[in-house]
């Protein structure tokens, strides 16, 4: 008890002094050193393995709300975001705590260094998928500077299949982070099989996933039918949209006020 009282003295209200200290910390550890990370990475792509010659077979089906009609006798493909969904960037997580600075400071370093590392199961379900003729596209908000160091880290790790006209990236052919606008541009050549990301917006366009953390989860109900079936969402704890709605997307804001307001945010029922 008095170890308990001693903590609640350093730390009130569990607040910590810094993030070095608190969110990012956690978040990177279960990244880095959780059993249950990479069994739930490997069981997502375990999991889309053993749907995927369904789909193939269901020339009605497509994984694009983007995708109409008109796509039955077009070939298949598969879109995959890039960070957190194909490599694993926890290593450059680990920089911005240990050197207390922010992304995306030291990003475009890190990427161009080539040493990111595959995802747990995603390789095996890449060589699965093109073995059974499907194509595979990456629908990424990394910039187009870093495209070719993209595709460089991918053969380091034996993946030797990515070409720049596989990569469709942030800034290239004026395109923003809205992915929109690409997965249109893979439909209108491909019939789309499956999908995959760590954010809402590898799914669907911008607008329905730039809102309040209660609006994106009843939007995400609407969507019942694609989730583990065709569309197939990494646990991402460390950044990206769901933590941009508890802070009304506003990272300027102080840092002690912005952990005040995740604070606000938990349900203690």
């Amino acid at each position: 008890m008095k170890n308990l009282y001693l903590l609640l003295f350093l730390f009130p209200l569990g607040i910590h002094a810094n993030e070095k200290d608190h969110e990012l910390l956690m978040a990177t550890l279960y990244v880095q050193s959780s059993a249950e990370f990479y069994a739930n990475s490997s069981t997502i792509y375990r999991a889309a393995q053993n749907n995927l010659d369904a789909l193939l077979l269901n020339k009605n089906h497509t994984a694009a709300l983007e995708q109409i009609e008109n796509f039955s006798d077009k070939p298949p493909a598969i879109i995959l975001d890039v960070d957190q969904t194909v490599l694993d960037n926890s290593a450059y997580q680990a920089r911005v705590i240990e050197k207390e600075t922010s992304y995306p400071d030291g990003w475009f370093d890190w990427a161009k260094e080539e040493k990111a590392e595959f995802m747990p199961g995603v390789f095996e379900f890449m060589q699965y998928a093109e073995s059974k003729g499907v194509e595979i596209f990456f629908v990424t908000n990394r910039d187009l500077e870093i495209e070719k160091a993209t595709i460089n880290n991918y053969k380091a790790l034996g993946y030797n299949s990515s070409t720049g006209e596989h990569i469709l990236s942030r800034g290239e052919n004026g395109w923003g982070s809205n992915k929109t606008s690409r997965r249109e541009l893979i439909a209108k050549g491909y019939r789309i099989v499956m999908m995959f990301g760590d954010n809402f917006g590898d799914f669907v366009d911008m607008n329905e996933n730039l809102l309040s953390p209660k609006e994106r989860v009843e939007t995400i109900k609407k969507y019942t039918k694609y989730w583990g079936t065709s569309w197939y969402m990494l646990a991402n704890p460390m950044y990206g949209a769901w933590e941009g709605a508890i802070i009304d997307f506003n990272y300027n804001i102080p840092r002690k006020e912005l952990v005040g307001m995740k604070f606000d945010a938990l349900d203690p029922k």
